[in-house]
């Protein structure tokens, strides 16, 4: 029988030990390698984080502060107020919900350069409802002067450190790690404040962001083979949101569904209804996420299907909304 001697909170995420991809923390050596100013604080939380190859390469830049999140946002306000660019590291719902006052007195209301970076979004976690970060973007969302960005894979995890060093002031990323050897992928890049645009259609439109993504995709090739034709835009960019795009996929398909691994209450369903209660659009609409209410433990697929927020849930939410798009 093999003893397993390597044990470490990555585990939680990854149980094979092989070595994975970390396309988000090679991308961030690289930048940091052509800029001095930027330095890496980490929660103890190393390997989920993607921060290790920063610790061996770059140690002297690189602070791991332990569990203590709250005083890591304040480190790295006093670090930004010294011209550094400070990437700070943690799980999602410790890196949010634990230091809100951290954040907005000492990064966000000085409008300084720290980078919160989130692991595990959402429901996308066996750790249960301690480590489930289903109201981080509402909380987020609602602070002046931050952005919120949202990768929905690996092809898109580099981008988000350019995004992260592109806006001046603060910006949280909310990551989520591959728990398996991903396919060979070609990095993409994406614009703060733009939607890319994954699937054209004329019937209904589904804005999703992170995971909800490729389960848009996959709700839109169960559509059309009922003959509905979706345009899916992935909305990697939540804060701030590309107001334009919104309003021309509205006005092109009458009928939008959005689809998000968080509550339904002020995430992307809402930053997507504000902007067309706000143009007066009314069209047949639907919000795809978390009710208000508590999930628990367990893997992603089992949650994200019990939750009501795999393709199957997106695919009957769509179809009830092209019904009432045909009835008006």
């Amino acid at each position: 029988m093999t003893t397993l001697t390597q044990l470490e909170a990555a585990d939680f995420i990854n149980r094979s030990f092989k070595p994975l991809p970390r396309a988000y923390g090679d991308a961030l050596v690289e930048a940091a390698l052509g800029d001095q100013r930027i330095v890496t604080l980490c929660a103890d939380l190393v390997p989920p984080t993607e921060t290790d190859r920063f610790r061996d390469e770059l140690p002297e830049r690189f602070h791991n502060v332990g569990i203590a999140e709250a005083n890591m946002i304040g480190l790295a306000g006093g670090m930004a107020r010294s011209g550094e660019i400070p990437f700070c590291h943690s799980f999602c719902a410790f890196i949010t919900k634990r230091v809100l006052d951290q954040i907005t007195m000492q990064a966000a209301y000085p409008n300084l350069p720290v980078k919160i970076v989130g692991f595990l979004p959402g429901i996308a976690t066996l750790l249960g409802v301690s480590h489930q970060a289903i109201e981080d973007i509402a909380i987020m969302r609602a602070v002046p002067n931050m952005a919120i960005f949202e990768p929905s894979g690996p092809e898109y995890h580099a981008a988000m450190v350019q995004l992260a060093l592109e806006w001046d002031g603060p910006a949280y990323l909310r990551m989520k790690r591959p728990e398996t050897t991903p396919t060979a992928f070609t990095p993409m890049p994406l614009e703060i404040g733009k939607g890319v645009v994954r699937r054209e259609g004329t019937d209904i439109t589904i804005i999703s962001a992170g995971l909800c993504v490729h389960e848009s995709l996959n709700a839109a090739e169960l559509l059309s083979q009922k003959g509905i034709e979706s345009r899916v835009i992935d909305m990697a960019s939540i804060k701030p949101i590309d107001v334009d795009l919104i309003i021309e996929s509205a006005i092109k398909t009458k009928a939008v569904i959005t689809a998000e691994n968080h509550s339904v209450i002020g995430g992307l369903g809402s930053a997507v209804a504000e902007v067309l209660m706000d143009e007066g659009i009314g069209i047949p609409f639907k919000r795809i996420g978390i009710q208000d209410q508590f999930c628990e433990g367990g893997t992603t697929p089992y949650l994200m299907r019990k939750f009501g927020i795999d393709a199957d849930a997106i695919t009957r939410a769509a179809t009830a909304v092209i019904q009432r798009k045909k009835s008006k």
